[in-house]
């Protein structure tokens, strides 16, 4: 994965990318929301590829393992 995605203040504002793009990861995995399948997603980028979005996949799932949850999750 750190070969694949980059947090550079310079570029989308500091955002996750995927390395020699601008492509976020937050676009990779609003596409993949949205119902759009790896191969949709590497036809709209071709500068994308399987690895990119494996390795956003990937650097998602670590951002989300926290030992507490950082809002209240059932509502009030």
């Amino acid at each position: 994965m750190k070969n694949f995605i980059e947090i550079n203040p310079a570029v989308c504002h500091g955002r996750p990318i995927v390395a020699g793009t601008r492509i976020t990861v937050a676009q990779i995995l609003g596409a993949l929301a949205g119902g759009d399948s790896i191969e949709d997603i590497l036809e709209d980028y071709p500068s994308l590829t399987r690895q990119g979005i494996l390795a956003a996949l990937e650097f998602a799932g670590t951002a989300m393992r926290f030992e507490e949850a950082p809002y209240d999750l059932v509502p009030a």
